[in-house]
């Protein structure tokens, strides 16, 4: 699966993250995003974000 590179994500984009310590279990959460926090325009394992509710992870899907 390919993860979405930083140039699809923007602030307000509903997407699915996959939190540290559901790193494992690859357990995705829902939410907006606030805050783009990967400078770089890709990374391997996904663009990491901040979530409207302060959730902190790697986005594995972007939903509508």
């Amino acid at each position: 699966m390919n993860t979405p590179k930083r140039s699809q994500i923007k602030l307000g984009l509903k997407v699915a993250i996959v939190l540290k310590k559901d790193q494992r279990s690859g357990n995705l959460t829902e939410g907006i995003v606030k805050d783009i926090l990967t400078n770089s325009a890709s990374h391997p394992h996904g663009i990491k974000v901040r979530l409207m509710d302060g959730q902190v992870g790697r986005v594995k899907e972007i939903r509508n």
